[in-house]
């Protein structure tokens, strides 16, 4: 994936935690000591940030980097696990069996194109 992908999806991932945290930008931007527009930038994935500036979300957000940085570690592996495991914890024996196929499906598909 390319840089600018990566920094887009950092950015979605900073705004899901930011909004799951009921936190408006201008919120998180006080709080992390950086301008509004900045986060706005960040979010949309407009522009790279410096390390003290991820470091500084990451604080005024309470999460952890790993959650947002999504790296091929152990720990992201689990947080994945655990997300999708949420997703169908509520689901019926019939809906788990239909999002399984599903996924079974577009693992496939991925691997193919891979």
């Amino acid at each position: 994936m390319d840089e600018k992908n990566e920094m887009i999806n950092i950015g979605q991932r900073i705004r899901k935690a930011r909004l799951s945290k009921g936190m408006t930008q201008a919120e998180l931007a006080e709080a992390a000591h950086i301008a509004t527009s900045n986060v706005s930038d960040i979010e949309l994935g407009k522009s790279r940030m410096w390390l003290s500036t991820f470091c500084k979300i990451v604080e005024a957000l309470q999460v952890s980097a790993d959650s947002l940085l999504r790296l091929d570690v152990p720990t992201v592996n689990d947080i994945y696990r655990s997300e999708y495991n949420e997703i169908i914890s509520d689901c019926t024996p019939d809906e788990i069996e239909s999002i399984m196929k599903i996924t079974r499906e577009i693992k496939n598909t991925m691997r193919k194109n891979n």
